[in-house]
């Protein structure tokens, strides 16, 4: 067993180094400008949610009051005449600002690889091979940051183009993370 403080180095640099795969898949690839679509008619929607303030939130139109509600002939209707939707609302800035998320994104980092560390360092003993530090550690992150996503398709209808997308990305981060620990793995 190795312990998660002695793992800091490579919980560190796997984070630096998902953090930088992460800037140059979303940069300089274009593979993810096709996950959101603009709207119809935008100057009208904007201006049209403008009216009502609409606070910063997750909403669902129509939304039922109530299970029980679903079934009402009056809900069935407006669901089927639509449109259907969902839609998050956010705050607004003086100008769009990446700071913040970027933040957030690289203490994410943080900790998918302080859980890479723990499941490896709870399976593997110090000395283990490359591969085997390699394979807890990469499937480890894999499932947080790739395997997330799959509720968001499931209930509430984002493409699996872009759930398969995030895949890809997430296992891009795997093999960095696995690859990080292998090559750092206590002797």
């Amino acid at each position: 067993m190795v312990p998660v403080m002695s793992l800091w180095l490579p919980i560190i640099l796997s984070a630096v180094a998902v953090f930088v795969a992460s800037s140059i898949l979303h940069m300089a690839l274009t593979y993810h400008r096709s996950d959101f679509k603009k709207l119809p008619d935008e100057d009208g929607v904007l201006a049209a949610l403008g009216k009502v303030a609409v606070p910063p939130g997750d909403y669902l139109f129509p939304k039922p009051e109530s299970m029980k509600a679903m079934k009402e002939p009056a809900f069935l209707e407006r669901w089927r005449k639509g449109p259907v939707g969902l839609i998050t609302i956010m705050r607004r800035g003086e100008a769009p600002s990446m700071g913040k998320p970027l933040a957030y994104w690289f203490l994410y980092c943080l900790v998918v690889g302080t859980f890479a560390a723990y499941i490896a360092g709870r399976a593997l003993e110090p000395g283990a091979p490359y591969l085997s530090a390699f394979r807890f550690a990469g499937t480890t992150a894999f499932v947080g940051y790739a395997l997330g996503s799959w509720p968001d398709t499931i209930w509430y209808g984002r493409p699996w183009t872009t759930t398969l997308k995030g895949n890809i990305d997430g296992l891009i981060y795997a093999l960095v993370t696995g690859g990080v620990f292998g090559w750092l793995w206590p002797k």
